[in-house]
């Protein structure tokens, strides 16, 4: 048997949405957005940033009810636009978020104890690793106790810092900087497809993915603007841009005694969320170029009684481990929301090749994606082409290997098992 149990209904779904957006993006990305775009700016690069996930979300929610397979954009590009769509966008997604999960591994570690950051962000990945491995259910499980943590110390924040708040005044925000602070803020935004890349194990897929993926959004969207408001009326955009930890000064501001402590310690257990769920996403992505021989046919493996693809999870473990310890990757989170934006522009340009109606949703994602990315830090722009040259260059290379050799000598592709559904 070569397919993933489905096991999650409408609420796990929506839980391990909010564990991949709530994270350690809500922590840190309003200070960057703030230097770039100011006040004013910031929340209208909140809005703008929301506008481009909910189009993204919107055309992969229709997708992933028509592709109910793991892999998510790397699947939908394969089927409506070609392989080398697809593989783009797999090899983005691979790449870019085992290079996050290594960077949210080190958030938490630096929260928690500075001088130990990478022991512990070791002993992270490998604990949140053999959660993974143990199956599906356990990480939604583990999951919705972190988002009600993370919910919990975000509403702290709001709590003790509205008390604090000032007017906020208008400052006219140069539109470069709108664009720039909107592709920071995506960064937050960019994990509500990890409902999509698990669609294999999704119950009902056609009427669970398409409720689940605009709920979890939503309701992240919602939480992202009112912190941002009062983190705003607290600290001002001066104050709020200089800071490199802005909801623990938000808290510090409030002269309540240890709150600046929990909202550190709150910012390392979203970050662990954000961790668990890339681990569980990029292993589903690997295991589905695997299945059609874009990765190594052997880590298309589905463990026989925890039905989890248990070689690609323990291969994204271990790569994480290597970058943690060896790189700081830190700078890896520009390039990585390049190759994040890409692969969302792929799934709109998929989801405009559906029939029916709704060209306008997926036209304004395709568009907005590839505004945000070029919009980003020149130096994250050439760093995440480059690793999507890299790519598209593996990709012809291989074309032209298997051009060479006999189609006899290919081991089979589980997918043309089954009949395709592209129309």
């Amino acid at each position: 048997m070569t397919t993933l149990e489905r096991r999650l209904g409408v609420g796990d779904a929506v839980v391990l949405g909010l564990g991949s957006m709530l994270g350690a993006g809500v922590f840190v990305v309003f200070a960057p957005a703030a230097a770039a775009a100011g006040g004013t700016g910031l929340l209208a690069a909140l809005g703008l940033a929301g506008l481009i996930a909910f189009c993204n979300a919107t055309s992969s929610a229709r997708l992933a009810a028509r592709y109910p397979e793991s892999g998510g954009t790397y699947v939908y590009g394969r089927e409506r636009l070609g392989e080398f769509a697809g593989y783009l966008a797999g090899w983005g997604f691979v790449v870019g978020k085992t290079a996050s999960c290594a960077a949210m591994a080190l958030t938490a570690g630096l929260y928690l104890a500075p001088a130990a950051a990478r022991p512990i962000a070791v002993g992270l990945v490998v604990a949140l690793t053999a959660i993974n491995l143990a199956g599906v259910t356990k990480t939604a499980r583990v999951t919705r106790w972190l988002v009600v943590i993370t919910l919990a110390v975000l509403l702290l924040v709001v709590a003790v810092g509205l008390p604090r708040a000032r007017p906020i005044g208008f400052d006219p925000p140069p539109p470069t900087g709108v664009l720039t602070a909107a592709g920071l803020m995506f960064f937050a935004f960019a994990g509500y497809a990890r409902i999509a890349t698990l669609g294999e194990e999704v119950r009902d897929p056609e009427r669970t993915i398409p409720r689940a993926v605009p709920l979890a959004l939503g309701a992240v969207l919602a939480v992202y603007a009112v912190v941002a408001v009062t983190a705003l009326a607290v600290l001002g955009p001066s104050r709020l841009a200089a800071t490199s930890a802005p909801l623990a000064a938000v808290a510090q501001a409030s002269g309540v005694p240890g709150t600046g402590w929990l909202v550190r310690v709150g910012a390392a257990v979203a970050a662990v969320g954000v961790l668990l769920a890339l681990l569980a996403g990029v292993a589903r992505t690997t295991l589905a170029m695997a299945r059609r021989r874009d990765l190594p046919a052997a880590l298309a493996s589905i463990h026989p009684a925890r039905r989890v693809p248990h070689r690609a999870q323990l291969l994204i473990g271990a790569v994480v481990v290597a970058l943690v310890v060896l790189a700081d990757v830190r700078g890896a989170i520009g390039f990585s929301s390049v190759t994040v934006l890409v692969y969302y522009a792929i799934a709109n340009a998929s989801a405009l090749t559906l029939p029916g109606r709704g060209r306008v949703i997926p036209v304004v994602g395709l568009v907005g994606c590839l505004v945000l990315a070029a919009s980003l830090p020149w130096r994250s722009v050439v760093a995440g082409v480059g690793v999507l040259a890299v790519g598209a260059l593996w990709f012809t290379a291989r074309r032209f290997m298997i051009g060479t050799t006999s189609p006899e000598s290919l081991p089979p592709d589980p997918s043309e098992t089954t009949p395709s559904r592209r129309s």
